[in-house]
């Protein structure tokens, strides 16, 4: 192992990683949702898509061994395994301040968006936009009625997905900050994760 950084609940991380290294996502607590982006070095408008990626794999949710795709259609990361139960989200939006006002909250809340931004401007960059990310431990269920619903993740503390990367590219975490909805788990409250970098 190079580097164990700790994602603080709430916030966001930036690094930049090279082609074949790996990064592992410790769920520390467990039931902690961790968004993860992944920019092509040198190119912000191409970047890991979950449209495309959802094409390529044949399926809702990356699995070990599924390899995730950007909007050109280039291998960026491979999920290559997974201890956490393997429920994870490639459907939802990141939070933002939009989505907190209309689940009632007042004034600023800390979101997945603006720590995509903020991580990103410790780097000294800016995204083109804000890409779908893949939710991470996020448990997002359809029924068989077509209905979607967020339920509590079921990662277990210490449980992790390690990642490798297939280019060179900029990669974000962000610690979802979400306590008015149970992504984070029934108690909904965010916690701390590790990334490990190999």
């Amino acid at each position: 192992m190079l580097e164990s950084i700790t994602l603080a609940a709430r916030t966001g991380k930036a690094m930049k990683l090279a082609r074949g290294q790996q990064v592992r996502i410790v769920n520390t607590h467990g039931r902690q949702v961790v968004d993860t982006w992944a920019f092509a070095a040198g190119d912000m408008s191409e970047f890991m898509s979950m449209e495309h990626a959802r094409v390529h794999m044949g399926r809702i949710n990356p699995v070990a061994g599924s390899m995730l795709l950007t909007n050109r259609r280039r291998p960026i990361i491979t999920l290559v395994d997974d201890t956490s139960g393997g429920v994870h989200d490639t459907l939802l939006a990141a939070c933002d301040v939009h989505r907190y006002r209309m689940l009632g909250a007042t004034g600023y809340h800390r979101n997945c968006t603006d720590n995509l931004r903020e991580a990103l401007g410790e780097l000294g960059l800016t995204p083109t936009e804000t890409p779908s990310p893949l939710n991470l431990f996020q448990n997002s269920a359809i029924k068989p009625d077509g209905e979607l619903v967020i339920e509590p993740p079921v990662a277990r503390p210490g449980s992790y997905v390690t990642l490798r990367l297939e280019m060179d590219a900029i990669v974000v975490f962000s610690a979802c900050p979400q306590d008015m909805a149970p992504t984070n788990g029934a108690d909904m409250t965010p916690k701390d994760a590790e990334l490990q970098i190999f």
